[in-house]
């Protein structure tokens, strides 16, 4: 079975240019200014994994099929989103049908492409995403539980089961925080996956620094990494440009243009 990312983030900050660089193509329009992707970009990719090849040796199978990863690049999200701003509620409906969330902060400066703010902030670009998933899980769960009253009054033991999963992640976005942060019990999982919380996704801080930057990142990415830790995520630190030309390489001229990098 497939998995299923979510590339995001703000406009400008590299999502496009990181797609390329995975999906070893060069799909997806990077340009200065916001909304160059209109339409989600879509790439699916082998996940190479050499154990494989050793289990096919031993069933003497004939053909080898990895499992696919699904990378969708989708259009920049701006604060007010959730209230339909720039292309958020198409970028909201993309984000639903994805298994996890890739987000990519700008952790580089550069006079001559613009952020949408005016500023670099890695860490307030995050809380301006997640703010937006958090309300539009808000106002989603709001009119699911009005939806649901007769059904739980009538005694139907899923709506009910619907309702305290749905009541308790309600809590938890009223406090400001995403739903993952709800501890959900074993026999509620497939319940709980249903409800397609946008802030219940797992999250994958991507701090996409300078080419110079790649290997030791810097304060910005830095300050990320402290954020990714408090709340339990992950962080990566590329250089979305260097890994967009390596994905144009073969694999002894991308040795070498790593080993001139220093990476």
């Amino acid at each position: 079975m497939g998995f299923r990312m979510g590339i995001v983030g703000l406009p400008n900050v590299g999502k496009s240019t990181l797609f390329n660089a995975l999906t070893r193509t060069a799909a997806a329009q990077a340009a200065n200014f916001p909304f160059c992707t209109i339409e989600p970009n879509v790439g699916d990719v082998a996940v190479p994994d050499a154990r494989l090849e050793k289990l096919a040796t031993i069933a003497k199978s004939q053909n080898i099929i990895p499992t696919r990863m699904t990378f969708v690049d989708i259009a920049g999200l701006v604060k007010g989103a959730s209230k339909g701003e720039g292309l958020g509620n198409q970028f909201l409906a993309n984000i639903r049908e994805t298994d996890a969330i890739a987000h990519v902060l700008r952790c580089f400066e550069d006079d001559d492409v613009t952020h949408v703010d005016g500023r670099v902030d890695p860490v307030s670009d995050a809380e301006t995403i997640e703010t937006e998933l958090i309300i539009a899980d808000m106002e989603s769960l709001e009119k699911r539980l009005q939806n649901i009253v007769r059904k739980v009054r009538g005694g139907d033991k899923e709506a009910i089961q619907q309702e305290r999963l749905m009541k308790a992640a309600l809590e938890m976005l009223e406090q400001g925080k995403p739903a993952r942060m709800v501890e959900v019990d074993a026999e509620d999982r497939k319940q709980w996956s249903m409800l397609q919380l946008l802030s219940a996704k797992p999250v994958l801080y991507v701090c996409n620094v300078d080419e110079d930057e790649a290997a030791t990142g810097n304060a910005l990415s830095e300050a990320v990494a402290k954020m990714a830790a408090e709340q339990g995520n992950a962080h990566v630190v590329i250089s979305a440009k260097i890994e967009e030309e390596i994905s144009q390489l073969d694999g002894e001229e991308a040795e070498m243009f790593l080993s001139e990098l220093g990476l």
